[in-house]
């Protein structure tokens, strides 16, 4: 089982770009593009939180789930 990062199925509801995300957030367009391409092996607390915060996102599960 897997862990799967679903920011890029998020931006393209909310029609935003990544450089947009970073710019909301703070986080480097590199962290963006690699949890929007789940390229990246330990997510940083942090990270998802300021994602969170800028989505207006309440549930966890809207941002992050298992993979089967």
């Amino acid at each position: 089982m897997e862990i799967e990062v679903k920011l890029k199925h998020l931006l393209a509801e909310r029609k935003m770009k990544q450089v947009e995300l970073s710019n909301l957030t703070g986080l480097t367009q590199r962290t963006i593009s690699e949890l929007v391409n789940n390229q990246i092996e330990r997510i940083p607390k942090n990270s998802l939180c300021k994602i969170a915060e800028a989505l207006e996102i309440e549930d966890i599960r809207e941002l992050i789930d298992f993979k089967k």
